[in-house]
């Protein structure tokens, strides 16, 4: 059987979510306000919260998707029609986006606290795995998908996602806060045009 997940795929795939990651968001938020008042540590505890949480909700996304690719068949073309209307959506919900959460500055976190509220916002959040759902067939071919495949994803999210939102600690830890209104709509439209550009590509190679 041959991987679903190619080069190019996982490339993209990689950019996709690191570009993702770094829009300003409530993680975003969660993460600068715990390295604001506790340090680095506690922004990187935070980080690593929020992917364990993407880890399982990815892996759920992808053999979910899987087990609907065997069974709809021929009609699973009809599920990446509405996995790019939901990434529209989303898209839209980005590009109106008018500027980042202003920080919070709460009391200091204890390290056990900083990890469980990365992890409990990102599992908490019903919608993430909607967005793993509508945004995996576009990478990836999931009638062939392996173990390997599954394997090569999670590494992917966890140098993505967890390297930007480390970064995010980083820059939070240094300057106490987050980016400005300006680059936090520029990211913001990116990151519309990275789900557009998605969620064209699910329609034209349905």
């Amino acid at each position: 059987m041959e991987p679903g997940l190619t080069l190019a795929g996982a490339a993209a795939l990689f950019g996709a979510m690191a570009l993702l990651a770094a829009v300003p968001s409530v993680s975003v938020l969660i993460v600068s306000a715990r390295a604001a008042t506790g340090g680095l540590a506690h922004g990187a505890l935070a980080a690593a919260g929020i992917v364990v949480a993407d880890i399982l909700l990815i892996l759920l996304a992808l053999f979910g998707l899987a087990l609907a690719a065997d069974a709809l068949g021929p009609a699973f073309h009809w599920l990446r029609y509405a996995a790019a209307l939901w990434l529209l959506w989303l898209a839209i919900g980005l590009a109106r986006a008018a500027r980042p959460p202003a920080a919070a500055t709460p009391a200091a976190p204890s390290r056990r606290s900083s990890f469980m509220a990365g992890f409990l916002l990102t599992l908490g959040d019903q919608k993430a795995i909607l967005f793993y759902l509508g945004f995996f067939p576009a990478f990836l071919d999931l009638a062939t998908l392996t173990a390997a495949d599954a394997v090569a994803i999670v590494l992917i999210a966890i140098v993505a996602v967890g390297g930007v939102k480390l970064a995010w600690a980083f820059v939070a830890a240094r300057t106490g806060g987050i980016v400005g209104a300006a680059a936090g709509r520029a990211l913001n439209l990116a990151a519309a045009l990275a789900l557009l550009a998605v969620a064209a590509w699910l329609v034209l190679t349905a």
